[in-house]
């Protein structure tokens, strides 16, 4: 304590105590600096030392610094996971490398292959090019052949006469004309299309004196008919009405002859004319007679023998459905075949031959030797006695009881009404007509009444009277639809009409009805007839029916379609081609010009379908064993030959007589979008598909943004005018195929089941082939027929919305059908399906065909449709009635008919095993 008091007070030894000082200050620079490197260098040793050790460390018990607290381990649990993780991602890391290696590896290799193949792909088109240039040259090199081995056929040069050109020098006697001598044939070419001018009778003095209704009918059919034309200078054939007038002898045949000698287009002797006087009543009187008519053709229902010119002058029917159609549900049906009476007549006769010929001295002045026999007492006295002997119940009343109609002499006058004519024959099986007595009255107005309401109640005419002249005689075959029967035969009639079979007085019956609605019934068809005759007798084709024409509905495509595993699961079978063949359309039938000839009689008389009294179309029915005009019609050639072969010959090629054909799809739908997409996909590469016409029937157009699905071959929207069902069944201009496949747009078929339909209805072109069956029943308590969709081994209709018929039978549904089953259909919305399969059974007399086991079509899952309302059925029941009442009688077939094929494989319930399968 002394030293450092001294040492603080500056005592003595200054000196030392600097020295002191001084080295005091080195050691602790010295101690620090030492401090300082143990720090910096041996601490981050030891720290690296044991940190490095770390994962080497055991993690159940070995510790590196000792006993530790919680959270100090804790802290090295979560280092000990990170460093796996670590190495997990480095891992992972190397065996994602090696992966993009080998996918580069992978990715060179397909771009080598994407090289070759493209490579491949410019050599297959060259080779293809050359191919193409190949077949053009060879095309070429085949028209050069054929132009120098046939030779240059082009239409003849139209030359028509001056107006006022006579033409044929005249007959010597008038009542001797005929075609080769009367008619001019230069003015109607082979290529004209039968030009027909008709002159408005109003403008001429005569016309105040007609018939309105006669007149009003008259005008509206000719403004409808296809072949009349307004050019007179261009036409073949001119037309002029003069009768009925409205009241007998205002007109007397002097001034009649004056008013047609100043036609404009007469040339003196009226050649090429055809004069029309239509009787709507019982009593017409003969207008033309004592009128010279010249080279004028005349139709009309009351001749005399010499005034009529057979084979020029034309016996028509009378009018007797002016301005309205016949009502069908007052026709009595065809069945059954027996009525209440064998045979009926009424009929007064006002005067007897003997009296006519005197009274008529210009008659018997024109006849040769002596006059005619008089029949009708020995008439009269065998039905008497037919009558009384009650072997058969019959009506024979020869006496009116109420004013008999006016008549004609020698003519047996009509009693009573229309009416109460028509509910006698409604009983009758057969109604007598007796001609009238003087034989030089060829045909008279009250004759051709009765004729036509036979026909139209289904009445089979006996017609007592060979000399008699019915109507078109010389083109439809009467003994398919009456008996004529010559007057001294009279004591034979009841024997020949007990010994007809009911099968054979059953298709007369219908074959009468056949010809009443085709040629008879109103003013339309009887003015169609008038030029089907004369168009038949100077052998000019009918024009080619019409068309609907199609109002396409833009639309976006572009979608790819897919494909539906269901619709290509098809097995080993082999479908069509590999691949898709171009849209392939049918061979036009054009008529040949010489065929109105070679098919004369079978057109006329084939019951149903007239053939020359209609427009034909572009696509008749073409039958497996004939040989059509095909083409440009320069010659006759076979449709097609076969080429054999099994098995996959067989499945890969149609074959058959047409060995390349394809067919239509034609889709209805009503604003069902997503079902409708859903369908057309399902067509995706459907093999011998030419089109899809799908018939938009909604007045709603598609949406804008609607994508339409590419299938491969064209998809043609059609736009229609209203919400019909008919429209299924139009003869769209864009079918261009003979086969439809009219399907429903929720129908659900698989491509080798349509295939298959197709195949078959190639084997039997003339019926509706399809998949689901129905058949109709007779309901024994309430007297009618019913609709009945029950699974059974039998049936009579297949629906159309899974089904192939050909297109003539658009036409004839569309054209042809009466009116009143398209309404109906209209009505109802419902029916359309049974209306075709009662027109394609009327119209071939065979059942439909049935394919596969199908019992339905519908798609699993679609929105309902219109046959699951409640009144659908009670509907069908009506449609059906209602088409037998217009029919007459009942046209469906049964059939136990059902084709499958030993290709596919069918699956039945254990309870219809007992139906048969033809394979």
């Amino acid at each position: 304590m002394t030293g450092y008091t001294m040492l603080r007070n500056g005592g003595v030894g200054n000196g030392g105590q600097t020295c002191v000082l001084r080295w005091s200050n080195r050691i602790r620079l010295t101690w620090l600096s030492f401090t300082l490197f143990i720090i910096l260098v041996f601490f981050p040793l030891i720290a690296h030392y044991y940190l490095t050790t770390l994962d080497e460390a055991d993690e159940a018990g070995k510790r590196i610094f000792g006993p530790r607290a919680g959270n100090e381990l804790c802290e090295v649990k979560h280092v000990l996971d990170l460093c796996r993780i670590r190495e997990s991602v480095s891992e992972e890391l190397l065996q994602l490398e090696a992966k993009r290696q080998e996918l580069n590896s992978e990715i060179a290799k397909l771009n080598l292959k994407i090289e070759a193949c493209k490579k491949s792909i410019e050599n297959a088109k060259q080779d293809l090019l050359q191919l193409k240039n190949v077949i053009s040259q060879t095309e070429h090199s085949y028209k050069e052949l054929m132009a120098q081995n046939q030779p240059k056929l082009s239409l003849p040069i139209r030359l028509l006469p001056e107006k006022d050109d006579i033409g044929l020098p005249p007959p010597k006697v008038l009542r001797s004309c005929r075609l080769h001598n009367c008619f001019d044939y230069s003015r109607c070419p082979l290529t004209s299309g039968f030009p027909v001018y008709v002159y408005d009778s109003d403008q001429f003095a005569f016309g105040s004196y007609l018939d309105p209704l006669v007149k009003q009918a008259f005008q509206a059919t000719a403004q409808a008919n296809v072949y009349v034309t307004e050019n007179a200078d261009i036409a073949c054939l001119y037309v002029i009405l003069v009768g009925e007038v409205q009241e007998l002898g205002v007109l007397r045949p002097a001034d009649l002859e004056k008013q047609l000698y100043s036609l404009p287009h007469w040339r003196t002797d009226g050649h090429n004319h055809v004069i029309i006087n239509l009787s709507r009543k019982s009593d017409t009187q003969n207008l033309l007679y004592n009128v010279s008519t010249g080279r004028a053709m005349v139709a009309q229902s009351t001749f005399y023998a010499a005034q009529y010119r057979p084979g020029f002058d034309l016996v028509v029917s009378p009018l007797v459905h002016a301005m309205s159609e016949p009502n069908f549900m007052e026709i009595p049906p065809q069945v059954p075949v027996k009525r209440k009476y064998l045979f009926t007549f009424q009929g007064e006769k006002i005067e007897s031959l003997r009296s006519s010929l005197q009274e008529a001295r210009s008659f018997e002045e024109e006849m040769e030797g002596d006059p005619p026999a008089d029949y009708d007492d020995r008439i009269i006295a065998t039905l008497k006695a037919v009558q009384d002997s009650k072997l058969d119940q019959v009506l024979v009343e020869f006496t009116c009881k109420n004013q008999p109609k006016p008549s004609l002499p020698t003519e047996w006058a009509l009693c009573g009404e229309r009416e109460d004519r028509l509910e006698l024959l409604k009983l009758s099986t057969f109604a007598l007509i007796i001609t009238p007595g003087d034989p030089r009255l060829v045909i008279s107005s009250g004759c051709a009444t009765r004729l036509f309401e036979a026909l139209e109640v289904g009445a089979v005419p006996v017609v007592l009277g060979e000399h008699v002249q019915l109507p078109y005689q010389d083109v439809l075959q009467w003994s398919e639809a009456a008996l004529v029967v010559p007057k001294p035969r009279v004591t034979e009639v009841h024997f020949l009409l007990r010994s007809l079979s009911d099968s054979d007085l059953l298709a007369m019956r219908r074959q009468g009805r056949f010809l009443w609605e085709t040629y008879f019934s109103t003013a339309d068809s009887i003015f169609s007839t008038v030029l089907a005759v004369i168009r038949t007798r100077i052998q000019i084709p009918a024009a080619p029916i019409r068309e609907e024409a199609a109002a396409e509905i833009p639309h976006r495509s572009g979608k790819a379609a897919g494909t539906d595993p269901n619709m290509a699961d098809n097995g080993d079978l082999d479908l069509g081609p590999v691949e898709t063949e171009p849209p392939y359309a049918s061979p036009k039938y054009l008529r040949n010009f010489t065929l109105t000839v070679t098919d004369f009689y079978r057109s006329w008389n084939s019951a149903p379908g007239p053939f020359h009294l209609f427009p034909h179309t572009p696509f008749d029915p073409v039958l497996p064993s004939e040989a059509k005009f095909l083409g440009s019609g320069t010659g006759f050639r076979p449709i097609g030959g076969g080429a054999g072969g099994s098995g996959k010959e067989f499945q890969a090629s149609l074959g058959g007589n047409v060995p390349r054909e394809q067919f239509t799809v034609v889709m209805l739908t009503y604003e069902r979008e997503e079902v409708l997409m859903n369908s057309l996909e399902r067509l995706n590469g459907l093999p011998y598909l030419n089109k899809v016409v799908v018939v938009w029937n909604s007045p709603k157009l598609p949406s804008e943004d609607l994508l339409w699905p590419d299938i491969g071959v064209p998809i043609m929207v059609v736009r229609t005018e209203k919400n019909s069902l008919n429209n299924r069944f139009l003869p769209w201009n864009e079918i261009e195929t003979e086969a439809i496949l009219s399907i429903d747009d929720d129908a659900h078929l698989r491509h080798d089941e349509i295939m298959f339909g197709f195949r078959v209805w190639r084997e039997a072109r003339d019926r509706i082939v399809g998949f689901p069956g129905r058949y109709h029943a007779w309901d024994i308590p309430h007297q009618s027929w019913l609709y009945n969709s029950n699974y059974s081994c039998e049936l009579s209709m297949v629906l159309t919305g899974a089904a192939f018929f050909h297109k003539y039978y658009a036409y004839l549904y569309s054209y042809v059908m009466p009116q009143a089953i398209r309404d109906m259909v209209d009505e109802y919305i419902n029916c359309e399906d049974i209306a075709m399969n009662f027109l394609v059974s009327h119209i071939t007399r065979k059942p439909p065909i049935k394919v596969t086991s199908r019992w339905t079509f519908r798609c699993p899952g679609c929105p309902q449709a219109l046959s699951h309302d409640d009144s659908h059925f009670h509907e069908r029941h009506k449609c059906i009635n209602f088409f037998v009442k217009v029919y007459g009688y009942m046209p469906l077939l049964y059939t136990q008919f059902r084709v499958d094929s030993v290709l596919f494989k069918t699956r039945l319930p254990h309870d219809k095993t007992k139906c048969f399968k033809f394979i």
